[in-house]
């Protein structure tokens, strides 16, 4: 399993009911119905994933994000989980508040425009980035909503969601000393677990 998705599944219980937003294969949710016992369901757009989801055997909905997720009740899921899809969407905080609607926490990961890389690609060449862990130039990226961890912290504080857990990695989703001490500056990956403002 990829090295991302292996944090992502530590973070999640055993028999949780897991909702996989942009689930890409279902490599996630095959692992963790098969390791974790979870109730999982993915959503994804790509009819290609589609197909290869169900020969998995993982249980899949053909939904474009964007058109929200009203077909869903409160308190649906455990976990909703975003892997690298937070800042693809039109609108990421409205997307935060659906997630924490239908699910009692979230996970989230993306890529930080922050990185030091990034600054130096800006700072020195005058041209947006295109690194590892950005690969796309600016006219075909799928990423139009680029933050810094810090700005996805005050996002965050503003709407007075908990930040449970966070974990910060580079680009081999290797945890470092140096990231842990300026993850902002160091970090290329970060995962959050979130909860719902003041517990609600």
């Amino acid at each position: 399993m990829r090295a991302d998705l292996s944090i992502i599944a530590d973070l999640i219980h055993p028999g949780a009911r897991v909702l996989d937003l942009g689930c890409g294969t279902g490599e996630l949710l095959a692992f963790l119905q098969t390791e974790r016992q979870v109730n999982g369901y993915g959503l994804e757009i790509d009819p290609g994933n589609i197909t290869t989801c169900v020969d998995k055997g993982v249980n899949v909905i053909e939904q474009n994000l964007d058109e929200g997720l009203d077909n869903f009740p409160d308190d649906s899921f455990d976990m909703v989980v975003m892997t690298e899809t937070l800042q693809s969407v039109r609108a990421p905080e409205r997307m935060l508040d659906e997630m924490l609607r239908i699910g009692q926490e979230c996970i989230v990961t993306f890529p930080n425009f922050g990185h030091w890389r990034c600054r130096w690609h800006l700072s020195w060449r005058g041209r947006m980035p295109v690194a590892s862990h950005l690969p796309h130039s600016w006219y075909d990226t799928p990423n139009i909503h680029l933050c810094t961890f810090d700005d996805f912290e005050r996002l965050c504080q503003d709407k007075r969601l908990e930040i449970i857990e966070r974990f910060v990695v580079d680009h081999r989703h290797v945890n470092r000393p140096l990231i842990n001490r300026f993850p902002n500056f160091f970090g290329t990956y970060a995962f959050y677990r979130l909860g719902r403002p003041n517990g609600g």
